[in-house]
């Protein structure tokens, strides 16, 4: 990689000086103005102190060797400011990436090991079985999927997990409004409503057991729409179980030996003011039932025998949650930084200016499973995840269902589909691809040719990016960013023509396909589908 290669000459330039660089101060980065170069380095301020120089003057000294000895692809070493070192590379660099990507595939371009060998759950959706999800499990759903994608490319072992809510009130509930909706009766004044109910009622067997019956058929609806957006779990962990296998109890029993838990008033406690949270929390009541959080602790701690490192998804409404439930696997032994809950924020629907409030089966909520329907998994899962999830989001059904432009997704799905059509065109018109080793890459020199190489450049380090911070909307953003790069292409370079000769037709349908590879390995890491047309 070019970056290799331009760390490897500043670590030959401070060697000539007798310096020996840490590892850690030979970064790159892309600078933000391109007049700056197409690499830049703050090597000298970083190593200023060990080399006896002031940063510019060692950023100078650094320059004027490897002008001297100028590395492959490198066609000018300048410094800026106080004492950046900025490198100007000649297209040689970016014809290279073309022959990465190509040579590398859409399996395995931007995948990397850099995770090999740890394990990562990754919880998500966890909705109680008492109904269908609805929009406002999407957001999450979606979400949590593509972390899990994206920590797989980066070579973690992956585990997605569903906690299912199967045990206390709201189930109870959620059958006693069933079986009154079976009798042709009113919910009770604290149960379910929604044409759902009334629907499931009359599905469920006369002679069936509404709790269990219940809990199976909205475990089956909840999995049957996840699956139609390309969502599918490893575990389905049931709460229920924790109180048979005696987790709960092996829990409270850690917890006693650790020395983090004191009786007080008939109850008994858990000190968590030890670890960060704002009080101490009760985690068996004075009545002896547990509270919500001892069995959380308890999953939680089960958890983490499995895997190295825990994401679990949060709701917006989930804040408090997360400093008691850190709190709880550091009381346990466990880092605190290998429990990440990241949070989303809440979405609202628009159509047609206005704010989408009912639905026509529930009353109250907009049905995910009626949302995939109107508007398809891929528009679904793109919107979803344009935005960084700690925002609030404003998802316009218009848009997203129009064949326009304007809809973020088709115009990233429209670009695939146009470099199709260009293959097929040539196909069509019988010229056939010569080998990648044939093909006069340096021909490739118009900027539209060239935002397209910049930009499949950038997708590993986007990738590893997005991994490490949790953020999918950074591949989306890359998406659009690199779609716009080739449309301009589609409309300004010809691949076939009067006015284009052979040769660069035969290179510019390298760079077709290097950039289809880039466009399905981005849509791929997002769960969406690459159409051949639109």
């Amino acid at each position: 990689m070019i970056t290799d290669l331009l760390q490897a000459a500043l670590r030959d330039a401070l060697g000539s000086l007798g310096v020996d660089p840490l590892p850690d101060i030979i970064n790159l980065e892309r600078p933000g103005n391109r007049d700056h170069g197409d690499w830049s380095s703050n090597v000298a301020l970083a190593s200023s102190k060990a080399a006896g120089r002031n940063p510019r003057e060692l950023g100078q000294v650094i320059a004027d060797y490897l002008n001297a000895n100028l590395p492959d692809h490198v066609e000018a070493v300048e410094i800026a400011g106080p004492g950046f070192v900025n490198f100007r590379l000649a297209d040689t660099w970016l014809h290279d990436v073309l022959s990465t990507v190509v040579n590398e595939g859409d399996d395995r371009y931007g995948r990397t090991d850099t995770g090999a060998g740890a394990k990562v759950n990754v919880e998500f959706v966890s909705a109680n079985p008492t109904g269908p999800l609805h929009a406002g499990h999407a957001r999450g759903a979606c979400y949590g999927d593509v972390i899990a994608r994206l920590l797989a490319a980066t070579g973690h072992e992956v585990e997605r997990e569903f906690y299912i809510n199967d045990r206390g009130v709201q189930m109870q509930t959620y059958a006693k409004s069933l079986m009154a909706r079976k009798n042709g009766e009113e919910p009770p004044e604290d149960g379910y409503v929604g044409q759902y109910i009334i629907d499931w009622a009359q599905l469920m067997p006369d002679d069936a057991d509404a709790l269990e019956w219940g809990y199976a058929h909205a475990k089956a609806d909840q999995t049957e729409v996840l699956a139609s957006l390309g969502i599918v779990f490893d575990r389905w962990y049931s709460e229920r179980s924790m109180l048979d296998n005696g987790l709960i109890e092996e829990t409270l029993a850690d917890l006693r030996d650790r020395g983090v838990v004191y009786e007080q008033d008939g109850a008994t406690w858990f000190r968590s003011t030890d670890y960060g949270d704002d009080k101490d929390r009760v985690i068996i009541r004075s009545d002896g039932n547990f509270t919500y959080i001892t069995p959380d602790i308890a999953y939680h701690r089960d958890k983490f025998s499995r895997a190295d490192k825990l994401i679990n998804v949060l709701g917006s409404d989930h804040h408090g949650y997360v400093p008691r439930m850190k709190a709880a696997m550091e009381a346990l032994g466990h880092n605190r930084g290998d429990l990440e809950m990241p949070i989303t924020q809440m979405v609202r629907l628009m159509r047609d200016g206005e704010e989408v409030k009912l639905s026509k089966r529930t009353g109250e909520i907009i049905e995910l499973r009626e949302l995939v329907a109107e508007i398809g998994a891929d528009a679904t899962r793109f919107t979803y995840l344009l935005q960084s999830v700690d925002t609030p989001q404003t998802f316009d059904l218009d848009v997203v269902a129009s064949q326009g432009m304007d809809n973020p997704v088709f115009y990233v799905q429209m670009a695939h589909a146009r470099l199709r059509s260009i293959q097929t065109k040539v196909n069509e018109a019988g010229i056939e691809r010569v080998a990648l080793a044939d093909a006069d890459l340096g021909l490739l020199a118009h900027q539209r040719e060239l935002d397209v190489l910049r930009g499949l450049h950038e997708l590993p380090d986007v990738v590893q990016l997005a991994a490490r911070e949790m953020a999918p909307h950074k591949v989306a953003n890359w998406l659009r960013e690199f779609a716009a790069s080739v449309h301009g292409f589609y409309h300004d370079c010809y691949v076939m023509g009067d006015d284009v000769s052979p040769e660069l037709t035969q290179a510019r349908l390298w760079l077709v396909e290097s950039a289809r590879v880039g466009l399905v390995v981005g849509l791929g890491l997002l769960g969406v589908s690459a159409p051949d047309s639109m």
